[in-house]
């Protein structure tokens, strides 16, 4: 049986298989029942579809280096989640990235020749199996037929689909944030109410440059609101109001490292 290659599998990702009607014909897939899968994940993979609702919870950065990804901070350090409870549960009423909610399928090729990509699934998730409950993923085959996909299987592949398309959209927005060298090392100091001399030091992540935005020629700046992409580079630079949200819930649980140890560890690889 064929399985898609995993020389360095996605965050969260800790196998993957195709998945097959007549191999997995009689599989269902059950809810989660917390959140641990990602409760040490700080730093979560995001689209430009969601920029808008994710900066209303989350400060949006872009990772370092020189093909940057933009992510969103559910903590300032590695490790640390903090819109997770003691239970694993994810806090109620949040905007949920569309890749943690995409776990465990994915597309992905099967052949590093050809860009047909194929839903498959992450088979220690421990949600997908011959489970007694939860929703089946394909239709009993009849008259010795193949078995169908249901229509929730339908739905995943729908949205996963949808999910490249965001990432085709993503990848657009970068290359035009690089070509007008908009992109500025950011770094944000923080201070404790108890300690008001000692800053925490957060770095190693990227940002829209304010400076070098508002100093776009005019033609420039009409092209990018008509194309939308200025309006996410808004909706980036107002999220950064919400590092000190994320730093004050941190220090509710008693997760804030020593002053200026603090330096954002964002994930490699692409969308």
């Amino acid at each position: 049986m064929a399985t898609a290659p995993k020389p360095q599998l996605p965050l969260f990702y800790k196998d993957l298989l195709p998945l097959d009607s007549r191999v997995h014909g009689d599989f269902k897939v059950s809810p989660f029942a917390d959140a641990s899968f990602l409760a040490n994940t700080h730093a979560i993979p995001l689209t430009v579809d969601e920029f808008v609702d994710a900066q209303r919870v989350y400060p949006i950065v872009f990772t370092a280096g020189e093909n940057p990804l933009p992510i969103a901070l559910m903590g300032l350090n590695e490790g640390v989640n903090a819109f997770i409870s003691e239970n694993g549960k994810l806090e109620a009423g949040l905007y949920v990235p569309a890749y943690v909610r995409r776990y465990p399928f994915i597309l992905a090729k099967l052949n590093k020749d050809s860009d047909d990509m194929s839903l498959c699934f992450d088979p220690e998730s421990g949600v997908i199996g011959k489970n007694e409950e939860g929703q089946a993923l394909f239709e009993p085959a009849t008259d010795g037929g193949e078995a169908k996909p249901t229509e929730y299987t339908q739905g995943v592949l729908e949205f996963c689909s949808r999910f490249e398309q965001s990432g085709q959209r993503t990848r657009a927005f970068l290359e035009e944030l690089k070509k007008l060298n908009l992109l500025r090392d950011g770094r944000m100091d923080i201070t404790r109410r108890d300690m008001p001399d000692t800053p925490f030091s957060y770095t190693g992540f990227q940002m829209v440059d304010e400076e070098k935005l508002r100093e776009l020629p005019t033609d420039a700046l009409e092209n990018l609101n008509k194309s939308g992409m200025l309006m996410l580079m808004h909706a980036q630079l107002f999220s950064m109001n919400l590092m000190r949200n994320v730093f004050e819930r941190q220090n509710a649980l008693g997760k804030i490292p020593m002053p200026n140890s603090g330096t954002p560890a964002v994930p490699n690889g692409t969308i």
